[in-house]
């Protein structure tokens, strides 16, 4: 297997991962349980991979080409216009199915492509030139994948009551992640330089803090288990950060 057929092969391993997140609208029958847990716990993640990966990856990529204060703004600026993205789909969709949880879903599962594209880039470009350092990426995405198709199933499963329409959006998140391998094989390799991926890294960290604050975690409070949410956001925090240090 060359270097190309690993790196679609990983990435699209790393991007099917997502639908591990969907094993619990199977073994779960505890509505009220399950939704405050999964959703604190996929804030909790969304949080750290914004604070720990997104934002410190954006800053180091724009240090490529600006000094640190420039580099600061430029990744602020590009935090913001995600931030107020994400605020607009939120308007875009406030009746659909008349249903908040719904809603949570379909725009967790917007910025969840959005993170995957570039996810899939970046594990493919880096496995075509490192086959190790290729592995251990997709290893540690894999990890978050889970969380992440939680934060997608969930809310739609219990939204809708439809286990298959659970599992195609968790489906459509997670192939988005070969696609941005497929967009790196025939497009981007010159393109997705230093500067479009740290300002791209920076917008998909507001969206997921936006999503985490605005969305998860209210969603999750309703529910008034505050200890509860409280203790999954922290599990969420801590298992990626544990991710982060071993791979």
């Amino acid at each position: 297997m060359n270097n190309i057929s690993l790196g679609f092969f990983l990435t699209t391993f790393a991007g099917l991962s997502t639908m591990l997140g969907t094993i619990l609208i199977f073994i779960s029958k505890k509505k009220n349980s399950i939704l405050i847990k999964a959703l604190a716990f996929a804030s909790g993640v969304m949080l750290c991979v914004s604070l720990t990966d997104l934002i410190p990856e954006s800053l180091f990529l724009l240090q490529q080409h600006f000094y640190f204060f420039p580099s600061i703004i430029i990744s602020g600026i590009a935090l913001s216009i995600g931030v107020l993205l994400s605020i607009f789909l939120d308007k875009k969709l406030p009746n659909l199915e008349n249903n908040q949880l719904y809603k949570v879903g379909i725009i967790s599962m917007l910025a969840i492509i959005m993170h995957n594209i570039p996810e899939g880039i970046a594990t493919f470009l880096t496995t075509t030139e490192n086959t190790q350092l290729g592995l251990s990426l997709a290893i540690a995405i894999t990890l978050h994948n889970i969380p992440e198709g939680i934060s997608i199933s969930i809310p739609i499963y219990y939204a809708t009551k439809n286990k298959k329409k659970a599992l195609f959006y968790t489906f459509l998140s997670g192939i988005s992640e070969p696609f941005g391998a497929l967009l790196a094989y025939l497009f981007l390799g010159n393109l997705a330089n230093d500067l479009f991926m740290g300002f791209l890294y920076a917008m998909i960290a507001g969206i997921m803090i936006q999503i985490s604050i605005y969305e998860l975690i209210p969603t999750s409070l309703a529910y008034k288990k505050k200890k509860q949410t409280f203790l999954f956001i922290i599990i969420g925090l801590l298992f990626m950060y544990i991710s982060h240090i071993l791979f």
